[in-house]
């Protein structure tokens, strides 16, 4: 990546960061600045994530492919490894909840900077009063779901191996613009043209000193060209549809290499079923299930991944066999992760080849142990916080078709990346 070299330098700021209303507060210098650092300058990575959205309701943490919003750039952020400290900025207690499950730290910040009219930089300033010790702040965007670590790597390197003062984001377009003339315009070929940078709202990186003087970007300032498949801005050009496609397209899942799996364990209560039981006059159980969640498991089982059942209640076989799905089941199960451990070496399978969808406490450790795990949207809390994925279909109501369809999409991505 070829840094402003490539683009444009200045050694003014340039008003990019819009300094906040007034004079921005003063901020204190930190430790060792003039005097030589001993250790190298600390790197900040800061999401700011406020609970007020006049769009959708605590946007931030609305579950996009299963995961929060923030969840996405938070797991990049810390899979860098460049930063020494990573941060959440927010107003709100459900946010600052879900920072801490991402293994972020919280900054609690105040009535003044959680306005519709503050800025971002109001927030980087009260956020650097009460951290002394912070010398560069990543400024990373929520909304900016495709976001790898390989990107945030690169620019950490550029700020404090090449001296740069600020790094922004930026997007190649190849987008025509027209103005109007008296007589006919001269298109060029797409090929012919190198198209024009725009800046995606990804990331904003600053030195401390650049921000004492009220801005974002200036100083020895770079671009760095991030790919278009990972130029996702919800803000700006996307909807949510069409965000969760490209995130499980594009988006980055983790250090650990994803598997194709091959065997899926689906609690049967509260996942296959609505958890209703009914009870004939005969005293026989009587339960329902969706066809779209049949439909579902013959799919699965097509593309060669085995479809098992699992329940710690007493299910009648009979009951089982007039689902007629054809799958293996284990019923009356005090110890599901011991049963869905011996399925896997019965199949020679390591965990990460194996996915699980429950709904209870009792599916918890299952759900913590396998590579891919789900619950449908009226799941248990405690089974919420253990999965990577919470289906907005409830149980019985296609959430295991939900479930397939981001297997597949999943081993699609699998199969991509074995052919590069």
């Amino acid at each position: 990546m070829d840094a402003l070299e490539k683009g444009a330098a200045t050694s003014v700021p340039a008003p990019r960061g819009r300094p906040s209303r007034g004079r921005p507060p003063k901020l204190q210098r930190s430790r060792g600045a003039g005097r030589g650092l001993e250790k190298p300058p600390h790197l900040a990575a800061l999401v700011l994530a406020r609970g007020g959205s006049k769009g959708i309701p605590l946007k931030n943490i609305k579950r996009l492919a299963g995961v929060p919003l923030i969840g996405w750039v938070l797991r990049a952020a810390l899979d860098a490894g460049v930063f020494q400290s990573v941060w959440v900025s927010t107003d709100h207690d459900e946010i600052e909840n879900v920072a801490k499950q991402f293994g972020a730290q919280v900054h609690r910040r105040s009535s003044e900077t959680s306005k519709d009219s503050s800025t971002s930089l109001d927030a980087i300033v009260e956020f650097l009063n009460y951290h002394n010790e912070v010398d560069i702040v990543g400024n990373i965007q929520a909304t900016s779901p495709c976001l790898h670590p390989t990107d945030l790597q690169k620019v950490a390197e550029m700020i404090r191996e090449e001296g740069y003062d600020s790094v922004f984001s930026v997007v190649r377009r190849h987008q025509f613009r027209w103005s109007e003339i008296q007589k006919g315009a001269k298109r060029p070929r797409r090929q012919d043209w190198d198209g024009e940078l725009y800046e995606n709202g990804s990331f904003y990186f600053a030195k401390r000193h650049l921000i004492e003087m009220g801005y974002l970007q200036g100083g020895k300032m770079a671009y760095y060209e991030m790919r278009a498949e990972h130029s996702v801005d919800i803000d700006v050009d996307i909807d949510w549809p069409i965000a969760e496609q490209r995130v499980l397209r594009f988006g980055y899942f983790g250090k650990e290499k994803l598997k194709e799996i091959k065997l899926l364990v689906c609690n049967i209560d509260g996942c296959l079923t609505n958890g209703h039981i009914y009870v004939s006059g005969d005293q026989k159980e009587i339960i329902s299930y969706d066809v779209k969640d049949a439909i579902g498991i013959s799919l699965l089982k097509k593309s060669g991944i085995e479809v098992r059942l699992i329940s710690e209640r007493a299910c009648s076989k009979q009951t089982l066999s007039a689902l007629k799905l054809d799958c293996k089941a284990e019923v009356s199960v005090s110890d599901k992760l011991a049963i869905v451990d011996e399925w896997r070496k019965e199949m020679g399978l390591c965990w990460k080849e194996v996915a699980y969808l429950g709904n209870e406490v009792s599916d918890e450790e299952c759900l913590k142990r396998v590579g891919l795990s789900a619950v449908p949207a009226d799941a248990c809390s405690g089974a919420q916080k253990a999965v990577g994925y919470i289906c907005k279909c409830s149980g019985g109501r296609g959430a295991i078709r939900e479930f397939a369809e981001h297997i597949f999409l999943l081993i699609e991505k699998v199969n991509n990346s074995c052919q590069k």
